[in-house]
């Protein structure tokens, strides 16, 4: 029995895209018209705090998974080597 380890993930990968464009609107999670409404509203100052604000909540999760991948990168065949 041969074993296909990237058949699951490319199965979920393709699922997720499938999803995606048949269901564009809720991928794509722009519905909110209170929240564009409020941001198309809001002063020069304002959108400038709320690009600050996305830019803030985005690198973190972006080092830690970087730092996620490069470990696992290393450590790929560490279990290899002790058997």
């Amino acid at each position: 029995m041969k074993k296909y380890p990237g058949t699951i993930f490319i199965a979920v990968f393709g699922v997720l895209i499938l999803s995606a464009v048949i269901f564009p609107n809720v991928a794509s999670a722009q519905g909110c018209a209170l929240c564009y409404k409020s941001a198309a509203a809001a002063g020069s100052r304002a959108i400038h705090a709320l690009q600050n604000g996305i830019i803030v909540l985005i690198i973190p999760p972006f080092f830690i998974c970087t730092a996620m991948t490069y470990l696992v990168y290393r450590r790929r065949n560490s279990h290899n080597e002790n058997g």
